[in-house]
């Protein structure tokens, strides 16, 4: 059984992370964090064998705590799951050794499918002995990163999700119909992609007062 420490500030999320993890065979929940100083004490306390990180910490940047476990000689490997996008912070990930990177949001065959290539990953190492070539150092490196995208639910894509995802980080809060003129999709389309961001507890939604009529949602970036 590989045992996972949860580090995520966000109630929701982490509870869904740790669902997540207790769903996927072979692998249970060791202890969820919401800090950066309560995932140093978990991995003090209890065998963990990876960890899934988010990188926005409210106490410590998730590249620093990579470097503070590192430093307490912790033997654990490191998934991001995480809503940066940065690509310095991505490249940071990669140079602490970090063996995934999954942005939110994510099903949870995304998350199921990493974990998977995960195990692999551990089992192929685990068996020992000498690489016979190249070809077999390419597959062992090559199995913690699954080969097709993370998938979305029924009907969403992939290059929609990442126009809203741009146009909401770049607004200082938007309607539907305001982020499907950006992106050149209807209002419908827009709603149902800020919704799913909503319920992902990647933005905020509130209702925007002001104008005649009923109020309109307005989604505001975390």
């Amino acid at each position: 059984m590989i045992r996972v420490l949860v580090v995520e500030d966000e109630p929701v999320a982490a509870e869904a992370h740790r669902a997540y993890v207790d769903r996927t065979a072979g692998f249970s929940t060791a202890a969820v964090a919401g800090t950066g100083a309560a995932a140093l004490d978990a991995l003090a306390r209890v065998p963990v064998d990876l960890v899934l990180l988010d990188m926005n910490l409210p106490d410590a940047h998730g590249i620093e705590l990579c470097r503070r476990i590192r430093g307490a000689g912790a033997q654990v490997d490191v998934l991001a799951v995480t809503s940066a996008r940065e690509l310095t912070t991505v490249r940071a990930a990669a140079a602490h050794g970090v063996v995934g990177y999954l942005l939110k949001p994510f099903t949870y065959p995304a998350l199921r499918d990493r974990l998977t290539a995960y195990a692999e990953y551990r089992s192929r190492l685990a068996a020992g002995g000498d690489a016979a070539g190249q070809d077999e150092v390419d597959r062992v490196l090559g199995a913690v990163r699954p080969g097709r995208s993370a998938p979305l639910p029924k009907g969403m894509g992939r290059e929609t999700l990442d126009a809203v995802v741009s146009a909401v980080r770049a607004g200082d809060g938007l309607s539907a119909a305001e982020t499907a003129e950006l992106i050149g999709a209807s209002r419908i389309t827009a709603r149902r992609y800020l919704e799913y961001l909503a319920d992902a507890g990647l933005v905020d939604r509130a209702p925007r007062y002001g104008g005649a009529g009923r109020p309109e949602m307005e989604y505001r970036w975390r």
